[in-house]
């Protein structure tokens, strides 16, 4: 993990390469499953950061929860382009979050990214976060776009293409999938639309929801 600085922007690995359009499940909880372990790359001047997706939830069509809940607006517009884009709002004026469009193009669902385990760039996630402990960086959907420099200017980006934040293929040849309640939601709250990768260090929440 301690050479990932070294990477430059113009440089990547094959696992960097975006994932096709054609690869997401077109199903939102499908979509929150597959993520599970699969990298996102963010290319920044200084650099280039990557993490594995560790955590994610899905907010799917007709969900209390979710954004796209009452239909479309100048603000949740992303929630309804064709599955692969980024949707990014600011939650409680002070934190990012960062969703991945699901379902066909004009349906509003989505998939919350929730945590992420550094991989390369681990210096350059450290001083976005002003701090060093690596287990905390992006452990939780508002640090992990701190460490990235997510904001609302990468609002709609296509992440299925190679860019300043792209979804590239994982490294793990499988991955055993826990599933949970979702975190800090008063509507809809008992549904089992968490998932999260099991015995990661990096997934964020009380440990009884991780077991």
């Amino acid at each position: 993990m301690g050479r990932a600085d070294a990477l430059k922007p113009g440089r990547r690995k094959d696992d960097h390469l975006p994932l096709a359009r054609s690869e997401l499940p077109i199903d939102t909880v499908s979509l929150a499953r597959y993520l599970i372990g699969k990298v996102l790359v963010r290319e920044l001047p200084e650099g280039v950061a990557s993490c594995r997706i560790v955590e994610t939830e899905a907010y799917v069509v007709g969900d209390a929860a979710g954004h796209a809940y009452r239909g479309m607006t100048r603000r949740n517009g992303s929630l309804f382009l064709e599955r692969g884009h980024a949707y990014i709002y600011l939650a409680y004026g002070s934190s990012y979050m960062l969703n991945v469009s699901s379902e066909t193009p004009g349906i509003g669902a989505g998939v919350l990214v929730r945590a992420l385990e550094p991989l390369e760039g681990i210096p350059i996630m450290q001083r976005n976060r002003g701090i060093e402990r690596l287990r905390d960086l992006a452990r939780g959907p508002g640090r992990l776009t701190a460490a990235l420099r997510v904001d609302r200017s990468l609002d709609g980006i296509d992440l299925c293409r190679e860019g300043p934040l792209w979804l590239g293929r994982g490294d793990l040849e499988s991955v055993e999938i826990g599933q949970s309640i979702r975190i800090g939601i008063s509507r809809d709250a008992n549904r089992l639309l968490r998932f999260y990768l099991r015995d990661s260090l990096f997934v964020s929440g009380p440990k009884s929801l991780n077991a």
